[in-house]
């Protein structure tokens, strides 16, 4: 007779060796895996870190050895940053002109084509440089540094600008990307960086903050897209 801890049975049962509550046997992987943190009683914390060398890549399974529970959550991706390049052209152009056309995180009204982005590369180079996120080979977002007035004085000031590709938001990527910022930004010597952030756009605002910048004002309906008077956030981040 075989046994009941079979390999042909192990494949058939997502929590082997676990006392799963009675409405979540015979799920499969997929519905036991959705992002989060889920608590399962255990009789054997071995059985599980040997099931979970096979889990689904991106959902961690954390064994707490006191209390047999194992944890499931979703874990970050890996987020590479380097400085861009001009072959990242295409990319960073297909990113940018779905913010033109369809947000106001933006105040540009037309798309930029290949050239127009090459030119803006150009542009951020040396002390006001563009970087991009890079996950799993994709290109998730870019940011860049650009002077904050033409006039001589401002130079030691620089005003930061990030958009990341909407199939990777909320992983990370904005903060990665204006924490190298700022750090390219004291290498630089400038003395501060400001960020002009469209009225109600809670998300860049929040990020932001949580890196140091201040609240200095609000530039009142100086901007008007899809037929709306358009406020503008400013904060700063002295370094």
């Amino acid at each position: 007779m075989e046994s009941p801890l079979s390999e042909s049975n192990r494949r058939h049962q997502p929590y082997h060796g676990c006392a799963l509550p009675t409405e979540l046997r015979g799920q499969d992987r997929a519905q036991l895996t959705k992002p989060g943190t889920h608590h399962y009683p255990c009789r054997s914390v071995g059985a599980l870190r040997q099931f979970s060398r096979s889990w689904p890549h991106g959902v961690a399974l954390r064994i707490e050895e006191g209390n047999s529970v194992p944890r499931m959550e979703q874990r970050r991706p890996e987020i590479q940053i380097r400085s861009a390049e001009m072959s990242d052209a295409c990319a960073l152009a297909s990113i940018y002109n779905r913010e033109v056309l369809h947000s106001t995180v933006t105040f540009d009204l037309v798309p930029r084509d290949t050239a127009g982005q090459e030119s803006w590369l150009r542009e951020h180079s040396g002390a006001y440089p563009a970087i991009v996120a890079v996950i799993g080979g994709r290109l998730a977002g870019f940011a860049s540094l650009s002077p904050y007035r033409p006039r001589p004085a401002y130079s030691t000031t620089a005003e930061d600008s990030i958009y990341v590709h909407h199939d990777f938001r909320g992983q990370g990527v904005g903060k990665a990307l204006l924490s190298d910022l700022l750090d390219r930004a004291t290498a630089g010597g400038f003395h501060s960086v400001m960020a002009r952030i469209v009225g109600g756009h809670d998300a860049s605002i929040a990020l932001h903050a949580s890196l140091g910048f201040g609240h200095v004002g609000v530039e009142v309906e100086v901007g008007r897209k899809f037929g709306r008077w358009l406020d503008v956030a400013v904060m700063q981040k002295m370094l």
